[in-house]
Formats: structure tokens, C-alpha cells, sequence
């Protein structure tokens, strides 16, 4: 069973026959309420002519109408990206305000970091050791006629 995913939607291959074969049905019941069928049987040459351009004229009315309506949907669809460019020029622009460091103690951090107030304060400090650097000697660079001199 294959299982199909359309906008968050999963659908298995038979329900989405099913839904098929409704909106078939449904566009069939909808053209017979609106558009009666054609009576061509016992027509003149003549009245078939006129039929036809009619229908051209039609067919002519509503390709300029959904010209015009692609047309302002792409007109819209531009003006949408335009501000949203400008929208993220603005944000880059705008000045946000710098945070401000603050010092707490280890007993406040504790305290948010534990929901309540610590009882007792601890000292950190007690329980670290120094460590002191041992300084490297370092030989002092004399000149070096001293040095040639002292050998001699």
C-alpha cells in the first residue's frame, strides 16, 4: 500500500481515486446545472456559422479576463518581493541596542539556576588552589666582545 503525502495530508493510492472520480462527478453535475447542452440537429449552415463566432466572442471575453488577472497576479507577486527585500534591508538598517554585561555572584547563579535562594553561601574560592607560574631564569645576553673576552 503506497502511501502519498500532498500539504501535510497523507493519502493512499485509493483515496486519491476516490477523490478523483468525485470532483469528476461533481465537475460533470456542475456544467450540466450551468451550461445547457447543445441542440446542433436540425441547424442551417448559417445558424451554425453564428453559433460558432458566439462562442468565439466568448471564448475571447474570458481569455482577456484571465490575461488581466495573470497580469495583476504577477504584478502582486512582484510588489510582495519587493517589500519583503525592503523588509530585510530595514531590519539590517535598524540599530539594535547592545546588552549591557552584568555581574552576579555564584550565589546568584545558583539561585536562578535553582529556582530559589541559595540557604547557605558557598565559597568558591576556598576550594581552589593557587597556582603560582614558575618564572623561567632567563640567562641575560651580554655583549658578546665581553664574552670573547672573558674566555681569553
Amino acid at each position: 500500500l503506497k502511501v502519498f503525502k500532498i500539504q501535510d495530508f497523507y493519502f493512499s493510492r485509493t483515496q486519491l481515486y476516490r477523490e478523483y472520480i468525485t470532483s469528476k462527478g461533481e465537475r460533470e453535475t456542475t456544467l450540466r446545472e450551468r451550461v445547457p447542452p447543445l441542440q446542433l440537429s436540425g441547424l442551417s449552415v448559417q445558424e451554425l456559422q453564428t453559433l460558432c463566432r458566439e462562442l468565439h466572442q466568448k471564448i475571447d471575453v474570458v481569455d482577456e479576463e484571465r490575461y488581466d488577472i495573470s497580469v495583476k497576479v504577477a504584478k502582486n507577486e512582484k510588489e510582495t518581493a519587493d517589500l519583503n527585500i525592503k523588509i530585510t534591508e530595514l531590519r539590517g538598517k535598524m540599530k539594535r541596542p547592545a546588552l549591557k554585561r552584568v555581574k552576579i555572584s555564584a550565589d546568584a547563579m545558583l539561585g536562578a539556576l535553582l529556582g530559589s535562594r541559595v540557604k547557605e553561601s558557598v565559597d568558591f574560592k576556598a576550594n581552589l588552589k593557587t597556582v603560582k607560574k614558575e618564572e623561567e631564569k632567563k640567562e641575560e645576553v651580554t655583549d658578546w666582545k665581553k664574552l670573547f673576552d672573558a674566555g681569553q
